[in-house]
């Protein structure tokens, strides 16, 4: 039902003379079109076949390019092993992983070599608090660069 009202919302838009809108924040009878026309753009794909022809042929909506769409989300294991590669660097460059609460490191990541900051003193401060939940293997990798427990 959601759906339908902002199609029939979108439709009348354009019926109106108006142009397609595009950005968040364009809202009509407490509907952000905007919002909803880029929701439709990015999930194209999980839309279904006549959700699709009628955005295309009466709305002119089309889906979102590849260069469109966000990145997708990190999961934890992902942002773990982004951590741990810090560690090690750091452990590697300064031989010890008593590393200060405050800092961040610096690591390049990806085929694009994307530079990121790590907040590493505050991750190893809490991988030391969590040490009974971690799993073997992680607390094994840690221990491998020299993690200090206590």
């Amino acid at each position: 039902m959601e759906w339908q009202r902002a199609f029939h919302l979108v439709r009348l838009h354009l019926e109106a003379g108006r142009p397609l809108p595009t950005e968040p924040s364009d809202v009509h009878q407490g509907e952000d079109l905007g919002r909803w026309v880029r929701s439709v753009r990015l999930g194209w794909d999980n839309l279904t076949t006549v959700q699709q022809w009628m955005c295309k042929h009466i709305l002119g909506i089309e889906p979102a390019g590849e260069d469109e769409k966000p990145p997708p989300r990190r999961t934890q294991a992902d942002k773990w092993a982004l951590n741990y590669e810090a560690a090690k660097q750091f452990y590697e460059r300064e031989g010890h992983l008593r590393v200060p609460r405050k800092h961040v490191e610096r690591i390049v990541v990806g085929e694009d070599q994307e530079e990121r900051e790590l907040r590493l003193g505050a991750w190893i401060g809490n991988q030391r608090s969590r040490a009974a939940t971690l799993s073997p293997e992680r607390v094994e990798q840690l221990s491998a660069i020299g993690m200090r427990w206590m």
